[in-house]
């Protein structure tokens, strides 16, 4: 199997993940609106998903156009990086449980989540999509599409992460405990 075909191979891969993640996200969605779940947001939805879109389809179209010299070290290195990518998206996913859609849904009543990789920083799954969205292009060397992700995602992230942080300011806080006052 040729690197190029290999590389497919990999996009699609990734792109079938995606399509497990809108299945979760749709059932996980319809459980917080039971819920009373409150969606905000939504504007920037949209762009988010052409943005993901775009950079599965953009990889493989530069790698196919292109056709660039692939160093293996840059190949491998960067494998390892969308595969621990995906291993933090999903525990982000169980963690989040129910919870978790692609969406800014907040279920009024509820505290945020502070365990799993949410007890470490306060948004691991943009983590995992920042180097996703630099890693994959680059297993075939497609720097463009990594560097053009890279700059939208940087936007889009910006006014979600404002959403969502908006969103959970409406949870409630778990009381802070003061032993030995």
């Amino acid at each position: 199997m040729t690197a190029l075909v290999a590389f497919t191979v990999l996009v699609a891969l990734v792109g079938v993940e995606r399509l497990a993640e809108l299945v979760v996200s749709k059932r996980n969605t319809a459980w917080s609106m039971e819920r009373g779940g409150v969606e905000t947001g939504f504007g920037h939805y949209p762009f988010m998903v052409v943005l993901h879109t775009g950079l599965l389809v953009g990889a493989l179209a530069e790698a196919w156009v292109r056709r660039p010299d692939v160093p293996s070290a840059l190949a491998w290195s960067m494998l390892v990086l969308v595969v621990a990518s995906q291993a933090l998206r999903w525990w982000c996913i169980t963690t989040l449980g129910r919870r978790w859609n692609t969406r800014v849904i907040v279920v009024p009543g509820r505290e945020p989540v502070d365990s799993g990789p949410y007890r470490l920083f306060r948004h691991p799954n943009y983590v995992a999509v920042v180097i996703e969205g630099v890693a994959l292009p680059l297993v075939h060397a497609s720097w463009i599409t990594a560097v053009v992700f890279t700059i939208a995602n940087a936007a889009l992230l910006t006014v979600r992460i404002r959403a969502e942080d908006a969103a959970l300011a409406t949870l409630p806080r778990q009381p802070v405990e003061v032993h030995g006052a």
